[in-house]
């Protein structure tokens, strides 16, 4: 897991800036193979996101100058843990 905090608030500032609904409708395996490929920049944009603290307003001031393959693959990320989070939840 890359993402550190609270994902509801890394996800509220991807929705804020139309993350979302662009990457429910890409083909998540083919992000997945890009990621593998440069698995740098979704370090970088989690560290960034991640310095951020709970501070929704400089979430979405970074995520705002991001460039949109990134923010692809954050929202991808946050998804997975998400549904990884969901799985343990369910297990206990």
């Amino acid at each position: 897991m890359y993402l550190n905090g609270n994902l509801q608030l890394v996800f509220d500032a991807l929705f804020t800036i139309g993350a979302i609904d662009p990457i429910l409708k890409m083909d998540w395996q083919q992000v997945t193979v890009e990621i593998e490929n440069e698995p740098q920049r979704l370090h970088s944009v989690c560290e960034r996101i991640n310095a951020c603290g709970s501070n929704l307003s400089h979430m979405v001031e970074i995520l705002k100058m991001t460039d949109s393959k990134s923010i692809n693959f954050l929202a991808l990320e946050v998804a997975r843990e998400f549904c990884e989070f969901q799985d343990r939840e369910t297990l206990h």
